[in-house]
């Protein structure tokens, strides 16, 4: 080895004669060394009164000869005839510069001299003019008279200050105070509301969730418009403290269910936290399951729908996907249209996601079974089609079938990492010349080609994308114990499947619910009923409020019948 490190030196490098090694070492640190997480700085330290040193602190937490979009102005308060050093700290980028001007550093540098050093208040009582004289105090002063904010706060411990200031909040120190203000002054970029991309409806709203909580958290108070929304933040995460926001009706959502998921959420000891789908693994019951214990959405609509229905709705900072708790089964084949058609309509799709279901998990492995042990059940003509077209072909159908469906999948999954332009003509163009070649140098037959297409069609079909995910993996298994057993082997997955789905709970909820157990359906069953028969919200949920309407919804329909 060190005989071609030097020749290629020699050779490549002439002029180079020292060799440098660059090694990582684990630091032995008495701190790294326990297991537990510890906070990256201790900022339980209080405001001092002496301004340089919550300046020298400042400069140091936030290495300012660093960093270059931490900012520090420094300038002095004119005030009743004196003048009053003090400091802004802000994070460029993150902040709106010219409130920053109107309507914090305007109000502060002006000479604002009065003619004493008491401020003099009038009131006015039983038309008696008072006059109430009391001591000047810069605190107060600077709190109600000099900073025209609508959100402002005072902070005595710099872990706050220091949470507003990464927030895109500007932070003010002033000397011999022994407190700072903070404002909101935060002017970050954010896309704006769009249509939504994975649930994409005909009719209904064409708004989507976006990255920032306080947008998402105002699209549910408009469609909600009750003051009975409860909005609870919480920080999740000891470095970056992600903002996360618990909602609920309060008076329609169960109290245990809400305890039950503020506690998981608050029970959090990890290093960050980036997006729900980090949160939906930490908080759902069983996370070594494949299947999705939590329903994830974009659409303001349906997450209001899920408000309304008793369920607990979680929104994470930085991500457009919020979470809705409890989940069950019927929620992951359900579309956000459904409410929107009528009900005959809705339950005609639904009633296709079922067979396309069926297709996605069983065909491939129905068609290995049905050609291998259970031939007598083919029609005489397509069992003699089948063999012909499978007589050049040199492979079992067990190997046949898996090459085409991890060629679908390679497919898809290039589809969607190309540029978008292109990623339909490559999966169309793809498919095509995948399978005309594969038939045409006889390695797989045109029935597999057939199979393997409408397999992949009906996974398509899934409205949830995470739900699709689980059936993709479970139609391995199928073909497996297609070939090992024939329908025996199917049944014998079937009835492990269906034990495993059984087993599963959401938030104390069955997973199966209405039907396993088998409770009170209350119209809230897979198939819907006509809209003026929900009267009911799903009984699984226990809600406060059971009913969402009247027996006899439509009372103009009973006052004309008279």
């Amino acid at each position: 080895m060190n005989f071609f490190n030097n020749f290629f030196n020699k050779v490549f490098h002439p002029n180079i004669q020292k060799q440098y090694q660059f090694v990582l070492t684990k630091n032995n640190s008495s701190q790294d060394s326990t297991n537990e997480l510890q906070p990256l700085e201790n900022l339980d330290q209080t405001v001092y009164p002496d301004l340089k040193n919550n300046l020298d602190y400042v400069k140091v937490k936030y290495n300012a000869l660093i960093n270059s979009d931490i900012k520090i102005r420094n300038f002095s308060i004119n005030f009743n005839k004196q003048k009053f050093s003090a400091f802004l700290i802000f994070i460029d980028g993150m902040v709106n510069s010219e409130i920053i001007n109107r309507f914090v550093l305007t109000p502060l540098m002006l000479d604002t001299s009065t003619n004493s050093k008491e401020i003099i208040s009038t009131i006015k009582n039983n038309d008696v003019t008072i006059r109430k004289v009391r001591s000047f105090n810069l605190e107060d002063t600077l709190y109600n008279m000099l900073l025209p904010q609508n959100d402002i706060k005072k902070s005595t411990k710099f872990s706050d200050i220091i949470t507003n200031v990464n927030k895109g909040n500007c932070a003010l120190f002033v000397d011999t105070l022994n407190c700072a203000f903070t404002f909101d002054v935060k002017d970050l970029k954010q896309r704006s509301i769009e249509p939504p991309t994975s649930e994409v409806v005909i009719s209904g709203s064409q708004e989507s969730f976006v990255e920032v909580i306080r947008t998402n958290t105002s699209l549910l108070r408009r469609l909600v418009n009750n003051e009975n929304l409860i909005i609870e933040n919480v920080n999740v995460g000891v470095v970056t403290k992600t903002d996360c926001a618990i909602c609920y009706i309060k008076g329609i959502a169960n109290d245990e269910l809400v305890s039950e998921v503020k506690y998981r959420v608050n029970n959090l000891d990890i290093d960050y936290l980036i997006s729900s789908g980090q949160l939906n693994h930490l908080i759902e019951d069983n996370p070594r399951s494949s299947l999705p214990q939590i329903i994830a959405t974009e659409r303001p609509d349906t997450a209001t729908s899920y408000l309304l229905e008793g369920r607990v709705v979680v929104i994470v900072n930085g991500t457009p996907f919020v979470l809705a708790m409890p989940a069950t089964f019927i929620d992951f084949l359900s579309s956000a249209e459904d409410t929107n058609l009528k009900y005959q309509f809705a339950n005609l799709l639904k009633f296709i996601r079922i067979i396309a279901l069926i297709f996605t998990v069983l065909l491939p492995g129905m068609y290995i079974a049905v050609t291998t042990f259970h031939q007598e059940l083919i029609p005489s003509e397509l069992l003699f089609a089948i063999v012909a077209s499978r007589n050049s072909v040199p492979f079992p159908i067990l190997f046949e079938l898996l090459i085409m469906e991890l060629s679908f999948e390679l497919i898809r999954e290039a589809g969607v990492r190309v540029p978008s332009p292109l990623g339909a003509t490559i999966s169309l163009v793809g498919g095509l010349i995948l399978g005309e070649a594969a038939v045409s140098a006889g390695i797989v037959s045109p029935i597999t080609i057939i199979i393997v297409a409408i397999t992949g069609i009906s996974s398509f079909a899934l409205p949830d994308y995470i739900m699709s995910f689980h059936f993709r993996i479970s139609r391995f298994f199928y073909i497996f114990l297609g070939t090992v057993a024939g329908f025996l082997g199917i049944a014998f997955g079937l009835f492990i499947h269906m034990g495993i789905l059984a087993n599963l709970e959401s938030f104390g909820v069955p997973y199966l619910t209405p039907y396993a157990p088998l409770s009170k359906i209350n119209h809230n069953g897979y198939f819907l009923s006509p809209f003026w028969k929900r009267e009911k919200r799903p009984d699984a949920f226990n809600t406060k409020r059971e009913r969402s309407q009247a027996n006899i919804s439509m009372t103009w329909k009973k006052g004309s019948e008279k």
